[in-house]
């Protein structure tokens, strides 16, 4: 999988948000962070538990300047019957989109064609359209969306501080490296 540092491809969906029917396509996707949460299906085990949790963690993310969008193979119609009967999932309040074409789950390379459902997979895209971080984890392991809020703030950081890097665990506001001949077997 080279998706790292790639432009998204082109795709056109529907989408419920906030009790409405949208249309979505790599255009929103442009002038702006975002993060796209795949997931295998709605009315399923794990996947209520990662978006409640990616909703938990949204008004962080917004602050950031980030838009969240969740995507599966199911319909809109069925992510707004799911959004209408899950306790979860009522609370969410970024877009679900929907991708029965699986053009996008193709697109970004997440789709398990036997089974015709997304991997559990969540990538940060920047503000060109461009794919900073890609995770991807198998059916039964629930992310944790608490983890996106350091990996955005280094992936700002990084976009807006050319030649210096984030190492490991950093944090906002900690050292940063300055990639040089100096620093080779130094660390």
């Amino acid at each position: 999988m080279a998706l790292i540092g790639t432009e998204i491809l082109p795709f056109k969906a529907s989408a419920f948000h906030n009790g409405d029917f949208i249309e979505v396509s790599e255009a929103n996707f442009k002038g702006k962070w975002s993060v796209i949460c795949f997931y295998p299906a709605d009315f399923t085990f794990v996947c209520p538990t990662e978006l409640g949790d990616l909703q938990d963690q949204y008004a962080t993310l917004k602050e950031l300047g980030v838009e969240v969008y969740s995507v599966s193979t199911d319909t809109h119609f069925v992510h707004k019957a799911w959004h209408d009967s899950s306790d979860a999932i009522s609370k969410v309040t970024y877009i679900m989109i929907g991708d029965p074409s699986h053009t996008i789950s193709r697109n970004f390379d997440v789709l398990i064609e036997e089974d015709g459902m997304a991997n559990r997979a969540t990538f940060i895209i920047d503000p060109d359209g461009v794919i900073q971080t890609v995770e991807i984890t198998a059916d039964g392991i629930g992310r944790d969306a608490s983890t996106l809020i350091d990996k955005i703030k280094a992936a700002q950081y990084v976009r807006n501080n050319p030649g210096e890097v984030c190492p490991a665990k950093w944090k906002e506001g900690a050292e940063t490296l300055k990639p040089s001949l100096d620093l080779v077997g130094k660390i």
